[in-house]
């Protein structure tokens, strides 16, 4: 008999936290008081044993999932989305990780743009950053100019600070390759239900913001280049991955000289590192010589 489904909430929203106390409590009352009713899943992936028996007041009447490990953004997320398909009937469910603080009226924003969009399936809210998320079949994930200042515009992919993902999209696609573990899980989801059909958009002026980073920089430069080049590789072909690895070669030098210049994310050896797993087909969790 299949479990018995939940009826009340307008939108369902999976959280993915790890040892944040402090910032998912700010994130579960964020989302409690949108302008809609919400069904919350908090899923800790793994949280120091003090953290997690703090969870549940800080959970209160939301829904806490506890996996024992850190599985990782895109399996964790999994966790919830699992949940949400068995026990929820929302058409739409809200990912979003432990620091993701949009503003009251965001999902209510955004499902009202969604209205009327049926071939629609993933969308994203507005992170303030002025541009348009797109998946270049050699780069990868890069940003364009925005095509509207206020509401709906298609994207290429939805942003993982706030994503929407359609009930019929996840189940005809299916839900995030646990292989990327964490970036680009929402890109590679995205190129499925592009050549499944769903399309994807972004909503201006549906705020949210995402304060801080916790990984560490060599941790994040390894995990975007490593899984950028398992996308290109298996949606564009190995020409593809090729080329982006060279551009990564290229590109070691001047960061070596230039790295303050080179962005947050930038880290030489992590980025050899994610060449290296990625040429033995190595994919996951990071390796112990990923510095954290």
């Amino acid at each position: 008999m299949p479990p018995a489904m939940l009826t009340d909430a307008v939108i369902s929203v999976v959280i993915i936290h790890r040892d944040r106390p402090d910032a998912v409590g700010r994130t579960i009352e964020a989302f409690r008081h949108q302008s809609v009713a919400t069904s919350i899943i908090v899923v800790d992936n793994g949280s120091a044993p003090e953290t997690e028996a703090a969870l549940p007041s800080l959970v209160g009447d939301a829904e806490l999932i506890t996996t024992g490990a850190n599985l990782g953004f895109g399996p964790g997320g999994n966790v919830g989305l699992r949940r949400w398909l068995q026990q929820h009937d929302t058409e739409w469910v809200a990912i979003a990780p432990h620091d993701a603080l949009p503003d009251p009226d965001t999902l209510e924003v955004m499902l009202r743009e969604l209205e009327g969009r049926d071939h629609v399936g993933l969308a994203s809210a507005d992170v303030g950053d002025h541009a348009l998320p797109v998946i270049d079949p050699y780069l990868g994930t890069i940003d364009a100019p925005p095509t509207v200042d206020a509401g709906f515009e298609y994207s290429g992919y939805p942003h993982g600070t706030l994503m929407l993902v359609r009930r019929a999209c996840a189940e005809q696609v299916g839900i995030f390759d646990e292989r990327y573990f964490a970036y680009c899980e929402e890109s590679e989801l995205a190129l499925r239900a592009d050549a499944a059909g769903w399309r994807c958009g972004l909503i201006r002026g549906a705020m949210v913001r995402n304060p801080g980073m916790s990984a560490s920089i060599e941790r994040v430069a390894y995990l975007q280049l490593r899984n950028t080049l398992l996308m290109l590789r298996e949606h564009f072909g190995r020409r593809h991955a090729l080329f982006r690895i060279g551009v990564a070669l290229v590109q070691l030098p001047m960061g070596m000289v230039h790295a303050p210049a080179r962005g947050l994310h930038w880290s030489p050896r992590g980025r050899l590192l994610a060449i290296r797993d990625h040429l033995r087909k190595r994919y996951g969790a990071p390796p112990d010589d990923v510095r954290l």
